[in-house]
């Protein structure tokens, strides 16, 4: 089985120009935890998740070396109001992990659990052309073994 037969190619996307404010909006109406982010060109570029997103919360190092113990964590969430104005390219994650469509599935699976991530963009040339998630990787596995569909 390749990526390329479990794919999702209705992928949403984010540009390093959007508001993370238009982005979180996409990922809690769509009800996903993150998206490829492209360039003009479809390129990817990056990744942005919920994860990335509510990181952007947090104080630096250097500013919870002083105390941590009085950390304020309410203050904390009344700054999201001041993350979500920010734009993707200030919190998205440059180093992305990408695969062919004719990639085997478990192969890519592996570098979903060796990197610890849940979803992969799918690349052609480096083009984006579909996303795979561990919960793609398993309906497929069970459909073929279980039920016999691919």
């Amino acid at each position: 089985m390749l990526v390329k037969d479990i794919m999702t190619t209705a992928v949403k996307t984010a540009h390093p120009d959007s508001l993370i404010r238009e982005v979180a909006m996409v990922m809690c109406f769509n009800k996903i935890s993150g998206m490829p982010v492209v360039d003009d060109d479809g390129r990817i570029v990056g990744m942005i998740s919920e994860k990335d997103i509510l990181w952007g919360m947090f104080p630096d190092l250097q500013d919870f070396m002083g105390n941590p113990e009085v950390a304020d964590f309410e203050a904390f969430e009344r700054d999201y109001k001041d993350v979500v104005n920010l734009k993707v390219q200030n919190l998205m994650t440059t180093r992305v992990y990408a695969v062919e469509p004719t990639m085997p599935v478990l192969k890519a699976a592996s570098m979903m659990f060796r990197h610890r991530l849940r979803r992969l963009p799918v690349a052609d040339n480096g083009k984006l052309v579909g996303i795979v998630s561990v919960g793609d990787v398993h309906k497929a596995i069970f459909q073929h073994n279980i039920t016999g569909r691919a």
